[in-house]
């Protein structure tokens, strides 16, 4: 199964390397080469790591990185994809147009799977000509160490193409759940929840960051608390996804508390900036 993945940034080359884990040959594009180069430089670290703790044997660690090519031009790139995944920005009108052009790029019977948290799986394929062949594989980081892998079906995915995402997600050694195309899926309208309640927490000081993480690490067994989650994933996209569900769903529970809109705009957007609800 050769596998092509748009986007790389932190979702984009762990999906690449849990692909090439799996003894499958991927492409990494990125319109920004040098995204490109610390992609792999990142891939390397992860895998360095894992052989270091005995996780990963030397040899798994060098036919992974044989497996992956990285290549910034997306219809070099594209040739002879089985399985496309994208990976890049969360704006619905920048996934749409690169659908469409995906379409005149690979062959007719490659799957087209978004990595999407939050956007309408119906309205990046409603153009196009197959949208049977258009689903949601919806990653969590770090990819190469969490299990779940959220499917998202939307009303035209075609049963062959849900068969055989179910089919790919256990070859990746992932436990996929099958979730209806709906605002925010299942694991980002409860996860965000979660979260954003945190922050308004934070920002009433009911308790440091530190110590409200610690509430739900050993309190209810999170393997990480809602705030460092989000400084992993980026205070920016988590407030993007907040604003989409408020847009859609409406509710309070939704509503982008003001400690999360001053962060992104003091730049502040987590691990990836230095500083988010933590320093890093």
């Amino acid at each position: 199964m050769k596998t092509l993945v748009i986007g790389a940034g932190t979702m984009g080359h762990g999906i690449a390397q849990v692909v090439a884990m799996a003894g499958h040959p991927v492409t990494l594009t990125d319109v920004d080469a040098a995204a490109l180069e610390r992609a792999r430089a990142s891939i390397e670290r992860n895998l360095d790591k894992g052989v270091e703790r005995g996780k990963v044997s030397a040899e798994l660690r060098q036919q992974t990185l044989a497996n992956i090519v990285t290549e910034p031009d997306l219809e070099r790139a594209a040739a002879g994809a089985e399985l496309v995944v994208e990976a890049i920005v969360e704006k619905l009108e920048i996934k749409r147009a690169l659908f469409a052009r995906l379409e005149g790029l690979v062959d007719a019977k490659a799957i087209l799977a978004s990595n999407t948290s939050s956007l309408p799986l119906t309205k990046i394929a409603e153009e196009l000509a197959h949208p049977e062949r258009v689903i949601g594989m919806h990653f969590f980081n770090p990819v190469h160490i969490m299990k779940l892998l959220e499917v998202v079906v939307h009303a035209g995915t075609s049963d062959a193409t849900r068969a055989r995402v179910l089919e790919i997600a256990r070859a990746l050694g992932k436990e996929p759940i099958v979730v209806r195309d709906s605002p925010g899926f299942a694991s980002s309208r409860l996860g965000v929840v979660l979260g954003l309640e945190a922050m308004r927490m934070v920002e009433s000081d009911v308790a440091s960051a530190a110590d409200i993480d610690k509430a739900m690490e050993l309190g209810y067994k999170h393997p990480m608390g809602p705030l460092r989650l989000t400084d992993l994933v980026g205070l920016d996209v988590r407030l993007a996804i907040a604003e989409a569900l408020h847009r859609e769903l409406g509710g309070a529970q939704y509503e982008p508390p003001q400690i999360l809109r001053d962060k992104v705009a003091r730049g502040e957007l987590g691990k990836k900036s230095g500083k988010g609800f933590y320093d890093w």
